[in-house]
Formats: C-alpha cells, structure tokens, sequence
C-alpha cells in the first residue's frame, strides 16, 4: 500500500508520544504512518510497560523498540547528565543483526545525542571495550561478547533501564539461554523488559513469564492473502537416519531440480558442509550466513534472483528479511525447532497463487514434530521414499536423454553455420569400429560417471517412523537408539560391523542368504549403525541360520559375529552408538 492509500483512521508518527527530535529523523526517511507493530507497541514502551511482541522480520520492530528507548533517554537522562553507564542493552543472535539494529538506532537517535556501541563476537575485544569506555547511551550485543564483557567490568547494568531481546526465537534455538538468563540476572529488578520474536513457542513464553512484569502482549499477523492468491505448496516429508540426512537431502534435490530454493540448516558449520556437498554433486549451491559480510550476502542474494545459483543454503537468521519472488522451494535440512518456525518458513514459497514446494528431512526420532506441525496448520504432510540409487539413474538418463534431443535439433536447425569441431569425424571413425549404439552408451556413462556424487550407488538405510504411541527407547536404556522392538514372528540379530567398516545392508543380505538357509525375501528389516547393525530374521530361522554361521561370516574382507539381539532384555550394556 503506498503513503496515498493509507487507510484515514491510521495514525500518524506525529500522533505517537515522541518528541520532535526523533520524528524529524522519521520524517526525513520518508516515514508517516506507524507499521501495526509500531503503533501498537510505541505508547506502552514509552510508558515504561513490559512488553512481548510477535511480528514476522520486515515489520519494523527495530524502530518499535528502539524510537521509545531513545524517547526515554532524552527524557531521563539529559546529554549533560550522562555518564559511562549505559541506558539500554539490545540483545541479538548474530553479529549482521547487531550491526543493522545499531546502524538503526543511531540514525533514529541523532537528535538526542544517542551514544550507540555495539560489540559481538569474531572480531578483537579491545576496540569494543575502548568504546564502552569512552561513554554509551545503547548498547547493541551478541550475548556472548556481551557477557565477556560484562565480566571482565567493560560492560556495566547496574543502570540499565531498559533491555530489549530482539529475535528472541533465533537466540534460543542457537543455544543463547543460559547466556540470556545470565545477562537478565545481572540488569537491576526496576528496568523495562522487552521482547520480540517472530513465533511464539513455549520456551519463549516461559523466558517471557520469567524475566518479564505483566507485560503488553502484542501480536501482528500476517496479512490476510486476497483469495486466488492463497499459497499452494506441496509439503513432503522425507524419513532418514540422522547421520544420512546431507546425502538424502542431495538425492531430493537432484531429483526435483528445483529452480530457485532456500535450504535451511541450523549451523553456519553444517551451512559450509551442506553446500560442499550440494556443489559436489553439481548442483549450483552458495552459503548464507552471518559470518558473511553485507556486500558478500548481497552477492549471493542476487545471483539466486538472477538464475545463476539454484540452491542458497542459510540459517534461519541469514534468511530472515529475504524476500524473494520466484523461490520455488523451501527445504529444511533439519527440522525447525517449533511448528511456527516451519510454517514461518514455508510462508516464504506459493506466494501470489503460485505453486511452491516445501521439502523437510526428518529422522525418526522427530515423526513427533511433523505431526505437531499438521496439528497447527490442518494440512497434511505427506512422507515420501528418498529416491534409490535407481531411481537417480532413471532420472539421469532422462535428463540426458531430453538433453542430446536438444543438442540434435539444434544441430539439424544450424547446418549452414559450417562449424566443424572433429566431433562427428570422430563419432564416425569408432562407428567404423564399434557399433554406433554401444559409442553412444559409452559416451553417456562417462557423462555421468563424471557428473554423480561418490555415494550414489548405495541405497539409504529405509528406517521407520514410531507407530502412534509407542516410545522409543532412550540412548543404554534396554535397545538401540532409533529402533524399535522385532516385529511379531521375528528376531533381531546382532552383526558387530556397522557403517564405519563400509557395511551395506545388501552385504549384510548376501552374507546371510550366501551361508544360511535364509533367501533374501526371507530377510527383514535391516538397520546400520555406526559400529554395528540389526537385522530382522523369522523366528523358526533363527536357530539353524546361527548353527550354520558358527564362528562368524566375512563382511568387507574382515571376519565378523553374528548372535540374537539381547539390545531389548539386556539394559545398560553401552554398546550402542
């Protein structure tokens, strides 16, 4: 909506309790009208109240908190009457936040006279405590630079007046509570608490119920979608074991080949190691992250609106305030931390009556989560077979196949250009050698033996999802982690060799129906852990397929041991990974 087609009964800044100082500076970016977060938060803030506010990133919440903060300062504490104590501490999860909220709140306090520091982690501590040292107004913080500080005496609270956590959910899921609790500890019992997150799981209305005095609680939602233009996406849920999710999310990728996606993982580190993979298996992946200066995350930004990257892989707090028209997919390497976060990132795809496509790697022991996500939203989310080792072959002859009848159409259509490479003379020489179809088919496998990622002729471990109440057993306490009681009419076997000795589960099926009675439609479920792997026998089996594997059976060249499973009669043995 433009400045002329404001609604008549929205308020103006100049209706807000702000001095004139800070309005000047509103005025002169061009703002009027309050955003809905800002109109509803400005007046209690200024008033001293506590508040907790929802609102997704591009709201203006910065400015909500940060305009009654510096109203507060220059009515508290004139310029003449300042001392080295700061007046208000924002706290952020990563360092490009900081430094955007404090670039904010300096142009917003200028006419006050605003002395805004900001401190974070990655960068030398020296010049930051200089800056604390000289006299702050606002302090803008990562939590844990924050805290160094603040121990070693640079950073002081005694006088805060106000605190603001600001991306709240983003800090908690990084692990920032205990840091968060630590710094709320330390601020006097009198200040003013305020906290913004964009979803509202529990642990943050706890944090809230905690730290904050019968605060304003204010929630923005999104903007109703004109109808025909609701989003469609296609939600699918991909069952893995933890330690295949990177080489399954590849395979998906691979497989629906999508032409602009976010991938979202928790951690810069696992940021850099997904794209590493992503790239190696052709696929054009960059990273995304708050180690990445503006110019950088600008760069790669653009070059996913332009075509020429596919995939950006980013955290959660990289991404936000992204908005990118033709992204396609949302895929979510690990599964967000609360179903708001999953639906505040699927909301970035199927915009404007589009259709997207939302994509989540799920290990068995987080079924739980997706469930809690259908409950939230009433749509279901269907789970889908990561695609086989034969399944990206097919895929890869038809896609080379549509490629080389391109590449021959263009060729017929551009005769008269008279280009002549030696390809075709050469193509004809192995005709006169070899048969024309076995030249091409040897062509095409190298094609492909170039292109495919290193692990692609193994099939992932098929593991299965909970049924409906029943627990899974916990990490040494009486079974596997991630495995389920035999099912009825079976037994488990122990084999004491696992992923770290290159075992499949067709090894494990050849060895079996190679040296026993078994035949492999007689072999069940088989699931490969690290230093060891459990596969599913019929019961009355059991006992000759044992007898005849008496003193072990050979898996990848080393002699191995196989016995009945004791993992579910036998607790505290310490022997699963």
């Amino acid at each position: 909506m433009s400045e002329n087609e404001q609604p008549l009964d929205l308020p103006r800044f100049s209706d807000l309790p702000l001095r004139d100082e800070l309005l000047r500076e509103v005025e002169e970016l061009g703002y009027q009208h309050p955003s809905p977060i800002q109109a509803q938060s400005i007046i209690p803030l200024v008033e001293g109240r506590d508040l907790l506010g929802q609102a997704a990133t591009g709201t203006g919440k910065t400015a909500a908190f940060a305009l009654p903060m510096l109203e507060r300062l220059a009515e508290q504490r004139p310029e003449q009457a300042r001392g080295d104590a700061p007046f208000g501490l924002v706290l952020t999860p990563t360092r490009e936040l900081a430094l955007q909220v404090a670039e904010a709140v300096t142009r917003y306090g200028r006419g006050v006279g605003a002395r805004v520091v900001t401190v974070y982690g990655g960068a030398p501590a020296g010049p930051q405590w200089r800056a604390l040292q000289q006299g702050v107004d606002v302090v803008v913080a990562t939590p844990g630079r924050a805290i160094d500080l603040m121990n070693r005496g640079a950073l002081r609270l005694d006088a805060l007046e106000t605190v603001v956590l600001d991306e709240a959910d983003e800090m908690l899921d990084m692990g920032f509570v205990e840091d968060i609790e630590t710094l709320l500890d330390a601020t006097p019992d009198t200040r003013q608490a305020v906290l913004f997150s964009a979803t509202m799981p529990r642990r943050i209305e706890t944090l809230a119920q905690k730290y904050l005095r019968e605060p304003v609680t204010v929630r923005i939602r999104r903007e109703a979608v004109p109808e025909g233009e609701a989003p469609k996406v296609r939600q699918t849920a991909y069952l893995v074991p933890r330690s295949h999710t990177t080489a399954a999310l590849g395979r998906v990728l691979e497989a629906e080949r999508p032409t602009a996606a976010i991938v979202f993982c928790r951690t810069r580190l696992d940021v850099d190691a997904v794209t590493e993979t992503l790239t190696a298996r052709g696929l054009r992946a960059e990273a995304l992250h708050g180690g990445m200066d503006q110019e950088h995350r600008t760069r790669v930004v653009e070059r996913l609106r332009s075509g020429r990257t596919e995939l950006l892989v980013a955290t959660d707090v990289a991404a936000r305030g992204l908005d990118i028209d033709l992204l396609t997919h949302v895929v979510n390497h690990d599964v967000p931390q609360s179903s708001e976060a999953y639906v505040h990132r699927i909301g970035r795809v199927g915009r404007a009556g589009r259709e997207g496509v939302a994509i989540t790697l799920v290990p068995p022991s987080k079924v739980h989560a997706i469930r809690a996500v259908e409950r939230l939203t009433g749509q279901p989310i269907e789970f889908a077979p990561v695609p086989t080792a034969a399944d990206l072959r097919a895929a890869r002859l038809e896609r080379t196949s549509a490629a080389l009848r391109e590449r021959l159409v263009d060729d017929l259509l551009d005769t008269g250009s008279g280009t002549d490479d030696g390809v075709a003379a050469m193509i004809a020489g192995l005709a006169a050698e070899f048969d024309p179809a076995d030249v091409a088919a040897a062509t095409v496998r190298l094609l492909q033996a170039a292109t495919g990622a290193p692990d692609d002729a193994e099939d992932i471990p098929v593991v299965a999802a909970p049924r409906a109440g029943e627990r899974r057993e916990p990490r040494g306490r009486g079974g596997a982690a991630g495995t389920r009681p035999p099912k009825a009419g079976t037994t488990r076997l122990f084999v004491n060799a696992g992923r770290a000795s290159g075992v499949r589960p067709q090894d494990i099926v050849g060895a079996l129906a190679n040296e026993s009675s078994l035949s492999g439609r007689d072999i069940g479920a088989i699931q490969i852990h690290e230093r060891h792997a459990l596969v599913e026998i019929p019961e009355h089996a059991a006992d000759d397929v044992l007898r005849s594997l008496r003193g072990g059976t050979t898996l990848k060249g080393r002699r191995t041991n196989i016995r009945r499973d004791r993992g579910f009669a036998t607790a505290g043995r310490g022997r699963r990974d």
